[in-house]
């Protein structure tokens, strides 16, 4: 049986950079499954400040993140001295739509062979 994925969402509070209505949309997609998350309330900020919950996403295992660009999350974890896996799936509420981050984040696990 495979584990289901860590799903990390962040609400941008500060930058706001990220489309309300997406944010708005994933959040509420996300609070009508049956499926547990974790919300921050910005990334950036938990970044600058090092915050020590960032150390415990990054090693959640299967994670699949809501927030901004790839690169720029990738960035802040890195920063944060904690670099994210190489697996870890993070999804664009810049450029993508709330349902395809939706389905992303709620979809079944990939299964791996064993």
């Amino acid at each position: 049986m495979s584990t289901p994925a860590t799903i990390l969402y962040c609400r941008c509070a500060y930058a706001q950079v990220v489309p309300s209505g997406v944010k708005n949309d994933v959040l509420q997609k996300l609070c009508a499954s049956d499926t547990s998350f974790e919300t921050v309330s910005d990334l950036c900020e938990m970044a600058a400040h090092r915050d020590p919950r960032l150390k415990a996403i990054a090693s959640c295992g299967k994670l699949r993140i809501a927030a901004c660009y790839p690169r720029a999350v990738k960035g802040l974890f890195q920063q944060a001295g904690t670099p994210l896996p190489d697996d870890a799936e993070i999804l664009n509420m810049r450029t993508q739509t709330a349902q395809e981050i939706a389905d992303a984040l709620l979809s079944a696990p990939a299964l791996t062979a064993v």
